[in-house]
């Protein structure tokens, strides 16, 4: 591996970036409740203001911006950084929204389905068809919190709906190269699970003792927690890691895990662009800094823009 390389600092609590063709780099400062646009330069631009905690964040096959906004956190401020410590006072409640990246106008998209409220989306991805698939971590409070699944959309408003419950803290999200098998990775217990597709926003589900139909991937040992993912062109599922700060490397089989330090604990998210996708984008968050390195693999196409 090749040493990392600052693209910025002084962010606040950065996540869910995506590599854009022009050499940018958009991503959410969930301190700061925006989406911005980090350049090559380094220069940050704020492209949207969206209140509350935008989280995960994807382009969708109209070319605008979808984003899980989990409603917010409180924050511990110290002097290694800022870091999130559960759900904010003016919570009122999480929603997928959609950001023309032209004039910066947000519209929230989803709120919900079926009676449930959507409590802490967290991350996404979009398949072939239009449709996305997203996490609902849910939200933590002093002496509770919520049990949280996996959802899919579509990008025209027209349907969400509740696929898999329940997820212990599921956060990252990602799909194999090809489209066909689902990963999710849960924060709290260090571990990936993943479902075979069986259509857009249907999943085939392994009958008990499986808490929620996936199958175990992988699972680290200690503590060190799983946060938000990307899957590059071999099927490997890149995922950040907290506490442990770096990126864990699974295998699509789950028998070979690696990590890949990084100088931050908060290691929160990873993207790969680049004209051949080798370069692999790092949000470190506890320090407000968006990091590069050369990957030794390209990252899989994700599927908009075409």
């Amino acid at each position: 591996m090749t040493a990392i390389r600052e693209i910025t600092k002084g962010l606040r609590f950065p996540e869910g970036p995506i590599a854009l063709p022009d050499g940018s780099v958009l991503l959410v400062e969930i301190e700061r409740q925006t989406l911005s646009r980090v350049l090559a330069d380094g220069t940050v631009q704020v492209v949207a203001s969206t209140g509350g905690g935008p989280n995960g964040a994807a382009i969708g096959p109209d070319g605008k911006c979808y984003i899980c906004n989990n409603g917010g956190f409180e924050w511990h401020r110290g002097p290694d950084g800022m870091r999130p410590i559960g759900q904010a006072n003016d919570y009122k409640g999480g929603r997928i929204e959609r950001v023309d990246l032209a004039t910066g106008k947000v519209e929230v998209l989803y709120t919900g389905a079926d009676g449930v409220q959507l409590k802490g989306p967290n991350d996404i991805v979009f398949d072939n068809q239009g449709g996305f698939w997203f996490t609902d971590l849910g939200k933590s409070r002093a002496r509770e919190m919520d049990r949280g699944g996996v959802w899919y959309g579509k990008a025209d408003g027209s349907l969400v709906k509740e696929v898999i419950h329940p997820v212990l803290t599921p956060n990252g999200i990602g799909l194999s190269p090809d489209g066909g098998r689902l990963y999710v990775a849960e924060t709290q217990t260090g571990r990936v699970w993943a479902w075979d597709i069986a259509g857009p926003g249907e999943v085939k589900k392994r009958p008990f003792p499986s808490p929620h139909g996936g199958v175990l991937i992988a699972g680290v040992p200690g503590y060190q927690l799983f946060d938000s993912l990307a899957v590059d062109s071999a099927g490997n599922i890149c995922v950040a890691t907290l506490f442990n700060g770096g990126i864990t490397v699974i295998s699509p089989d789950g028998r070979t895990v690696e990590h890949i330090p990084m100088p931050d604990i908060y290691t929160t998210n990873i993207c790969f662009g680049g004209p051949d996708l080798r370069t692999a984008y790092i949000t470190l968050s506890l320090g407000g800094r968006l990091v590069a390195m050369d990957w030794p693999r390209p990252g899989a196409r994700l599927a908009w823009p075409k």
